[in-house]
């Protein structure tokens, strides 16, 4: 075995599972076309290893740190303009990027490096890039790539905490994510802010997590086309996943008048999914409904659960005073 300095790149697609489950033969197909003619070409391009594919993520050695960072946004660019904009099931990776000490065991790669690039990449936005504070200091300004201070981020088995930065670019489909202050700050008078809490897995299996986050990142996008809200990015919200939590301080920390918080329980073709608006000076319910439905019609119902919000926002007869 051998140790060495590398840039790492972790890349997982957002709510995989649930898109397999949905149409895996179209799902499975699309994935491969676009390893095939755009992910696999950029990595070499930039001089990368392939390690491992993992489904639907892979992990990624480059020697450079500046090769890893522009593959990195350079995939998700060519994503965005790969998948169709309005599809609800398209298909976006989330990326993360650490350079740090590896272990090569033959092909594999293992390590503090590793982990942190895994942890790095579940922090980042769909269709976005999360880098490492020490890659940041690396490329400095020279990639032409704007990035934004994310704060410090805690590392399972890692002693101390992780500077992270996301990379900053417009997608066709949304504009670039608020930060909590800005969000709250943007609704202004005319307008609402909320965040979307990550929907509680009920179904008792861990792997169905992906089920219920996607489920919840496709509200977030949905309520993010609503030009009268202002709403909070999933990678500030999902800082709040498997932690019990107080409504009101969510709404303070956050800068929200608003939080919507649910569960999805799914069990074989029928799912359930339950969510509540609460509003976050207060802790005042606003809004709760149940839905059952089978589970091809998940994003239809992911739509009129967005309507339902949206219309309940509205019947708030102090909705304007208080924004």
């Amino acid at each position: 075995m051998q140790r060495r300095l590398s840039a790492i790149l972790s890349a997982d697609i957002v709510g995989y599972t649930r898109l397999m489950e949905i149409d895996d033969i179209s799902t499975l197909s699309r994935l491969k076309s676009l390893r095939h003619d755009l992910v696999d070409p950029c990595i070499a391009a930039h001089n990368g290893r392939i390690v491992k594919l993992m489904g639907d993520g892979m992990l990624v050695e480059f020697a450079s740190v500046a090769d890893a960072v522009r593959c990195a946004t350079e995939v998700q660019r060519g994503m965005a303009r790969a998948e169709p904009q309005e599809a609800q099931d398209r298909l976006v990776y989330r990326i993360g990027v650490n350079l740090g000490y590896i272990i090569v065991d033959g092909d594999d790669i293992h390590g503090d490096g590793v982990n942190i690039a895994a942890r790095l990449q579940s922090l980042a936005d769909p269709g976005g890039v999360a880098i490492a504070g020490i890659v940041r200091e690396h490329i400095g300004n020279g990639l032409g790539i704007d990035f934004e201070d994310f704060g410090q981020h805690s590392v399972k088995n890692h002693e101390r905490p992780i500077q992270v930065h996301m990379a900053r670019f417009a997608h066709p489909w949304d504009s670039p994510p608020k930060r909590p202050a800005a969000a709250a700050a943007a609704a202004g008078r005319d307008g609402a802010s909320i965040a979307v809490l990550p929907f509680t897995n009920m179904s008792g299996d861990p792997e169905q997590e992906y089920f219920s986050d996607g489920i919840t990142e496709d509200i977030i996008t949905d309520l993010a086309k609503v030009s009268a809200l202002s709403v909070i990015a999933r990678n500030s919200s999902f800082i709040y996943k498997g932690r019990s939590v107080d409504i009101k301080q969510v709404g303070r920390e956050l800068g929200v008048l608003y939080v919507l918080e649910g569960s999805v329980r799914k069990a074989g073709t029928k799912v359930r999914i339950a969510a509540q608006l609460i509003n976050g000076t207060d802790g005042r319910h606003v809004w709760a409904e149940r839905y059952d439905r089978d589970l091809e019609d998940i994003f239809a119902l992911q739509d009129e659960i967005s309507k339902h919000i949206v219309d309940a926002l509205g019947r708030v007869d102090s909705w304007d005073s208080q924004v």
